[in-house]
């Protein structure tokens, strides 16, 4: 395994870490006495894979679940000053009730103290709002009594957002997506790094694009790598970043990750080539000038009519026609409307084509693009979809 300085904190953290959101029995709190032994003895023996190879970040959440009810029974067994252990609390507009879900995540962790403690789900300005105001002022009595060691947050909103939450200075290190299919973020990743912010990158493989069930398509453009492995060393070879998520389900599931660390040397040989072969793909379908200037002068999905999602929207028509990833697509396509700020915005036929145009007048695609939303809409639209906590 290979290591980076977390920022700040002065972990020693690993480039890969061991997320919990897979593993847990279930999404909602459940007594001991029904945890099947079957899934304990697999979370157990997840977590001792990822010790094994070096994986010693050990991350979940409070709104995991039973993930801290089942970790619990295994990081007591653990030798403690070797291991990195990081939970996640939703902002409150009440401080009592945040300090009392991080009560409940410690009491079902059996630990005397986390190591990273984030304020999981910070996607709004009125998240903001909450997470600067009482719920900081829990963390950091929190670190003074040394329940925790570093404050952090995670965050699934947009860019501004989180440039806004990492410029106050409040936070040791921030947990976001970004990854080659919506590189988006990278903004905040810049600003992250300019605090000395560690920079944990959420989920790369599932909401980076279903890696571990790729189309034939992007297979072909990524040899001699697996896409799993290429958007691996894609987010590695940047130095701001710090550790992927490993969402792991099984303990194999870090293999093909494994491949990736292996590689990282080779890093600026191996991934010119395929760079070069993605981006050809997207020209090949939708033509140069587009494939460059596409994303300029959207509007946010709170500027628009019906408030669609039209940055987002015509990223997954992209992914399509470049490189076949329809299945993700329509997943992603289908949430929108269900996920609240985890992902915001609504699909493009929430509104009348006509009503868009002045919300488009800085984009040098304005004519075209309400044609291309109906055009995703018919490509895309299915069976709305929900998150799998909400499952």
């Amino acid at each position: 395994m290979q290591y980076r300085r977390f920022g700040r904190t002065e972990l020693a953290m690993p480039v890969l870490s061991c997320g919990g959101m897979r593993y847990q029995h279930k999404w909602q709190d459940t007594p001991w006495s029904e945890i099947p032994e079957e899934g304990q003895r697999n979370l157990e023996a997840i977590i001792r894979r990822a010790l094994e190879v070096g994986i010693n970040h050990i991350e979940t959440a409070r709104g995991y679940g039973t993930s801290e009810m089942q970790l619990g029974r295994i990081l007591p067994q653990l030798p403690r000053q070797e291991i990195i252990v990081q939970t996640k609390i939703g902002p409150s507009r009440d401080p009592k009730h945040f300090l009392a879900k991080f009560e409940q995540s410690l009491a079902y962790l059996n630990l005397e103290y986390v190591d990273l403690l984030a304020i999981h789900g910070l996607n709004t300005w009125e998240d903001l709002d909450y997470s600067l105001g009482g719920c900081l002022e829990v963390c950091q009595q929190l670190v003074r009594q040394g329940r925790v060691r570093f404050v952090g947050f995670s965050t699934h909103g947009p860019t501004e957002v989180i440039i806004k939450a990492i410029e106050s200075g409040a936070f040791d290190y921030v947990n976001l997506h970004w990854y080659f299919i919506n590189q988006t973020n990278w903004p905040a990743i810049e600003a992250a790094h300019r605090q000395d912010m560690g920079v944990f990158i959420i989920s790369p493989s599932d909401k980076g694009g279903k890696l571990y069930d790729p189309p034939a398509k992007l297979v072909w453009l990524c040899q001699p790598l697996s896409p799993m492995v290429f958007n691996d060393l894609f987010c590695l070879s940047h130095p701001q970043v710090h550790t992927l998520s490993i969402g792991a389900a099984r303990p194999s599931d870090f293999d093909e990750h494994l491949r990736a660390v292996q590689l990282l040397d080779r890093a600026d040989e191996l991934l010119p080539p395929i760079l070069a072969r993605l981006e050809q793909a997207l020209i090949e379908q939708v033509g140069e000038y587009y494939a460059k200037t596409w994303h300029l002068g959207l509007p946010r999905y709170d500027q628009t009519p019906g408030q669609v999602n039209i940055p987002f929207i015509l990223l997954l028509r992209n992914l399509v026609l470049a490189y076949d990833l329809l299945d993700y697509a329509r997943g992603r396509y289908n949430l929108l409307g269900n996920a609240g700020s985890w992902l915001p915005g609504q699909r493009a036929d929430k509104v009348d084509p006509q009503a868009l145009q002045a919300c488009l007048i800085h984009s040098p695609h304005r004519e075209r693009i309400p044609a291309l939303l109906q055009e995703a809409h018919r490509l895309l639209s299915g069976v709305e979809v929900k998150r799998l906590s909400q499952s």
